[in-house]
Order: structure tokens, then sequence, then C-alpha cells
């Protein structure tokens, strides 16, 4: 069984240093399915303002970011979803210098590397040459991301978890999970941005079973989800 989480965050701005983490959004994989199980927060910067170039990108404001938790806050509960999983990230290096930065200044380990695979490096080695944003891969695998007017970590988790499977030759593994994004954002705007998991129930899993048997092979039908 490999259990995985794809992982995206939004930032004040590009320089790590300075700037601050203010969305961190998770989606669990096991043996390469999502599983529902989804870790999500909206995080204040502090004193940090968006950069208008940031702003630009996310949209969050500083006025919509003042009442959420700090980094502090949610540190534990997001070490706790990410634990003993392999990361996802799509161009890991930025990601991590911002998430690391951040755990500095609690003073927990960092995340080391050889606990993350970096899809925009496999993107990379299979299209050289070639725009490997989560756009022009969206567009190269007929991944519909026209709800991406911007960019959000929720939303691009679930994009990526979509072009993971196809950087990985495993299609016959895709899910759709644009109800269950829908169902995420609702529960982000009525927690108003709070971090919280949603774990899989017992129905679920048989659910996923089910699909297993009939749309996977033998190896994954077989797995314990």
């Amino acid at each position: 069984m490999m259990i995985e989480a794809i992982l995206d965050i939004e930032t004040t701005g590009l320089l790590f240093e300075k700037d601050r983490v203010v969305e961190i959004a998770c989606i669990e994989l096991n043996n390469h399915i999502p599983t529902k199980n989804i870790f999500h927060s909206f995080i204040s910067p502090d004193t940090v303002k968006v950069s208008q170039e940031a702003f630009e990108v996310h949209g969050y404001s500083d006025e919509f970011l003042a009442d959420k938790p700090k980094f502090k806050e949610i540190a534990q509960v997001f070490l706790n979803f990410i634990k003993d999983k392999t990361l996802i990230i799509h161009n890991a290096d930025f990601d991590l210098s911002f998430i690391n930065n951040e755990f500095k200044r609690l003073g927990i380990k960092p995340i080391i590397k050889t606990n993350v695979i970096d899809t925009l490096q496999i993107a990379r080695s299979k299209f050289p040459g070639l725009a490997n944003n989560l756009d022009a891969l969206c567009k190269r695998f007929k991944i519909n991301n026209d709800n991406r007017e911007k960019h959000s970590a929720l939303l691009d988790c679930n994009l990526l978890a979509k072009i993971y499977i196809e950087l990985i030759d495993k299609k016959e593994l895709i899910l759709d999970l644009q109800t269950n994004l829908q169902e995420f954002d609702q529960n982000v705007k009525k927690s108003k941005g709070s971090s919280f998991t949603i774990n899989i129930s017992e129905e679920q899993k048989a659910e996923y079973k089910k699909f297993l048997k009939k749309n996977v092979p033998n190896s994954f039908a077989n797995s314990d989800l």
C-alpha cells in the first residue's frame, strides 16, 4: 500500500526569506487513488502584506487573511496529516523553501526532499523544452481547468492529482474529483478559512473497492484501502 499526499501552497510573494505562506492544501492518495482525506487551511501571514503580484495570482487580500489562523496554529495538524506520506509537489523547491522556513521559525525539523516527488522534474524529463506548468500540462493531458481563473492551493492539488496519474502512466486510475472539490470549497467557506481534515468513511472505502475491481489491475484491486 502506497500512501502519498498531493501538496500545494500560496504565498504573499516569491521570496521565502521574507514572504509567508497564506494557504496550504493536501489531498491524500492511496495507491495513486484520491481517498477524500483532505487537509486545507488559509493562513494569516501576520504582519507581512500580500504583494500586488501575488494578489493577482491568487486573489487573497490582506483583509481576507487577517482573521485566519497563524501558521503555528495549524502546524501540528498539518504535520499529522503528512506524517509517513510521500509528498507530491509541482516545483517542490519553491513550496519546500516556504514551508521549511515556516518550520524554522517554530523550531520544527524541515521536510527533506527524499520524501518528495517533484512532478515538475518528471514533466521536464518527459517533455524537454516544452512548458510544464500546471496550465500547460492540463492542456497537454486534456484535463479541464476552466475553474482556474485564479490559483488556489486546493484547486491546484485537485488538478495535480490528475496530472500526476498521467505523468506516471496510470491513466486507468483517474477519478473525477470535481464534485468533491465543490464540497471542500463549501466547507472552506463555512469554516471561514480555518483548517480542517476530511476522513474517508467505511462506505466510501467500499465504493472505491468496487471501482478498483471494475477498473484497475488485480494488484490494485486486491489492495487494502
